[in-house]
């Protein structure tokens, strides 16, 4: 008899597995309707001598076809307070293995067992990934927009411009974003020699350590310029990777690196913490503006640290 029952169990599982993503799929397109489509009717009362709905996986299903609805129609609601004609598309899941990184060609030194110096991360996945610069300006506006429109992205901080709000920082990393290094104070670095480089590198390494508890693993050096020295520097003090970016966005425009101008699955695209003061809009404007480039070209942002 319970071999009968959990034969049965496994044949109602099947069932639920085989109609749920036909069921997920009708729940995001609800959360695109009309507000008097996203209605919800009372619950059905079952007949007389009829009994109610089991619970058990039938019942999980409905629960997460109803999250799924909401988590979709709160997304399409922040795009419109934000902004932007389309919500940004949902990042796949990320790679139970992550891709093995190696350095792009042509961006090599002659040092080896080096970190990889690399533009865009190798995926088949139709998704990008959105890094920040510098640290200067600080914009509350930013980390609402950011966490209610749930984009991820990867900060690359330089002390002498975080310094005097490490606070706001602490904020954007309860969000979820990871604190990588840009250096203590942004200097062109192959203009130095290899023990002021390390101080340079080493000395960011151990300031993001003590101010948000981790030591980074990936290392954007300023400008994008290195040389053996820097990279031998960094693995020094734990740097595991080199990103530099395959696009840059401003407020008004964006710059390409690829002779198509355009995007590519895992291509990494760079921006900075900058303010009306530097470029033509605030940071909420360039999030618009790259968002809306992002999305149009069917792309969705996933988080650098999922994948390196």
């Amino acid at each position: 008899m319970q071999l009968v029952r959990q034969k049965e169990q496994k044949h109602v599982f099947r069932s639920v597995r085989a109609v749920g993503a036909a069921l997920v799929i009708a729940a995001l397109g609800s959360a695109c309707a009309s507000p008097a489509a996203e209605e919800k009717p009372a619950p059905a009362k079952p007949a007389a001598g009829q009994q109610p709905r089991a619970q058990g996986a039938a019942g999980a299903l409905d629960a997460y076809v109803e999250r799924v609805r909401k988590a979709r129609a709160a997304r399409v609601a922040a795009a419109k307070k934000w902004g932007l004609a389309q919500p940004p598309i949902e990042a796949p899941e990320p790679p139970k293995v992550k891709p093995k990184i190696t350095t792009r060609k042509g961006f090599e030194t002659d040092g080896t067992g080096l970190p990889p110096v690399f533009t865009t991360v190798p995926t088949k996945q139709k998704v990008v990934f959105l890094t920040i610069d510098d640290g200067a300006e600080k914009d509350p506006a930013l980390l609402r927009m950011m966490s209610e429109l749930k984009i991820p992205y990867s900060a690359f901080l330089s002390n002498y411009l975080v310094k005097d709000d490490y606070g706001y920082f602490r904020k954007m990393q309860a969000q979820g974003v990871t604190l990588n290094n840009h250096t203590l104070t942004h200097p062109y670095l192959p203009g130095l020699d290899y023990d002021d480089q390390k101080r340079q590198i080493c000395g960011m390494q151990d300031i993001v350590q003590k101010q948000f508890g981790k030591r980074p693993e990936l290392f954007r050096p300023p400008y994008g310029n290195y040389n053996e020295d820097t990279l031998r520097a960094a693995k020094s003090c734990g740097v595991k990777a080199v990103p530099l970016w395959a696009s840059e966005a401003f407020a008004d425009h964006m710059e390409w690196r690829e002779w198509d101008r355009d995007l590519h699955p895992g291509d990494i695209v760079l921006t900075h913490f900058r303010g009306k003061g530097d470029w033509k809009g605030s940071m909420p404007d360039m999030i618009r503006l790259v968002m809306k480039t992002i999305t149009a070209k069917g792309y969705a942002v996933a988080k650098l640290e999922d994948y390196v």
